[in-house]
Order: C-alpha cells, then sequence, then structure tokens
C-alpha cells in the first residue's frame, strides 16, 4: 500500500465515524454509507468527521473503495450488500452485543467466531477480521506516529495474506501498531470477552495476550467498541 486509499465505510455510528477520523486525518479519501433513511448524513458528517463524504451509491461503495469497513451494529449487518463484496478486502470491525442486538440464533452455541458466519455471506470477498476490539474513544485519543513508544496495538486476522498485508499497512499509517492474529477464525479471540478486547496494549503484551483465556477475575470489557 503507498499513497491515498479510498476508504469505504458502512456505518455512521460512533466506531464508524472515529475511523474516518483517523483516516482523514491519515491523508485517506473517506466515503460513508448509512441508512437509506438518512437523508441529513451528510450534515451529520460534517460535525462528526469532517472531511468525510456522503456514499451517494451504497450499492457500489466497496468497489469504488480501495478498502471497505463495516461498522453497523451486528444486528443489522444482514442488510449490507454482501453481493458488491467479491475480490474486495473487506474489514469486519463488528461485535456481536446481544444486549444491543438481541439474541441472534444463527449465533447461538456455534463454536466458531462471528466473522466466519459473516465470510459465509460472501466467501468470494476477502474478509479481515479488525479494528473491532479498540473503543472509539481509544482511536480518538490514542493514535500514534509509528516512532512513538506508546503506540497501542490492533490485531488483524485473515486468511488471505496480501489483504492482511494491506490492511496492516492501513492500520499503520492511522496511528497503531497492527498484530497478526493468524487466521479469519483466529479472530474469535478478539472478540467481546475476550483478554484483550478493550484493552490498552503494546504490540509485544498483545502478542502475549492474544490467545490467553479470560480469568474469572477479569473485569467486564467496555462496551464502547459497538457500533
Amino acid at each position: 500500500m503507498s499513497g491515498t486509499l479510498t476508504i469505504g465505510i458502512f456505518g455512521p455510528g460512533k466506531v464508524g465515524t472515529a475511523i474516518a477520523r483517523l483516516a482523514v486525518a491519515a491523508g485517506h479519501r473517506v466515503e460513508i454509507a448509512g441508512s437509506q433513511r438518512q437523508e441529513s448524513l451528510q450534515l451529520l458528517l460534517d460535525v462528526l468527521a469532517p472531511g468525510a463524504a456522503q456514499s451517494r451509491s451504497v450499492g457500489t461503495l466497496a468497489a469504488r473503495s480501495d478498502l471497505t469497513i463495516l461498522a453497523v451494529p451486528f444486528g443489522r449487518s444482514v442488510d449490507l450488500p454482501y453481493t458488491s463484496f467479491s475480490g474486495r478486502i473487506i474489514i469486519d470491525a463488528l461485535n456481536y452485543w446481544p444486549a444491543i442486538d438481541g439474541v441472534i440464533a444463527e449465533l447461538d452455541g456455534i463454536p466458531q467466531g462471528t466473522s466466519e458466519v459473516i465470510a459465509a455471506r460472501n466467501p468470494a470477498a476477502r474478509w479481515v477480521k479488525s479494528l473491532n476490539h479498540l473503543g472509539y474513544h481509544d482511536m480518538d485519543e490514542h493514535a500514534r506516529p509509528s516512532s512513538d513508544p506508546t503506540r497501542r496495538a490492533i490485531a488483524v486476522a485473515s486468511d488471505d495474506s496480501d489483504a492482511k498485508r494491506f490492511v496492516s499497512k492501513f492500520i499503520d499509517s492511522v496511528g497503531f501498531d497492527p498484530v497478526d492474529a493468524g487466521s479469519l477464525a483466529d479472530g474469535i479471540h478478539l472478540q467481546t470477552g475476550t483478554a484483550v478486547f478493550g484493552r490498552e496494549l503494546s504490540k509485544a503484551e498483545f502478542e502475549r495476550m492474544l490467545v490467553r483465556p479470560v480469568s474469572a477475575a477479569e473485569p467486564a470489557r467496555r462496551a464502547d467498541a459497538a457500533a
């Protein structure tokens, strides 16, 4: 990856606009798609993500973007235009919160992570799990230049090695240290309630804790990573 990218974001909520602010600050072009009912979306973006533009064609946002990020509430993810994701690099930044999304039967009792469920909706897309385990306040407050020793880590999990490298370079460009979190199936270790979720960790700390089981004594993770 080099130069300016076009970043497409589905979801103008707290996480989506935080990612947009990071990307704009890094010099990337950003387009955001929201609900078809959001006639005043551009006014919202002018306040919450200055420099980002409203997508005028939700169905083709992924086709116009070098990188597409899903940042809608998980319960609304079924409505995304999955057919337009084929061949595109897609970041799944979604978190399943039963208190917000309700109980989703599709996820009840399954052994795999939510990213595998999302990826099954279009196996032809190049899926990457990332940007879900960090709260939107942390995105705003903790971006740092690459030379800063206090930089925080963001994990990247995917079965597509080229897509993983591409997303890792994007993560680096917006002010965080990318951590290779393994395969898309390994993305389960980034979900809510895991050892790394919501934690302020350096790259070295993140790598050590990535697959450490959650202790019963550990405090509940913040829910502000929800879209």
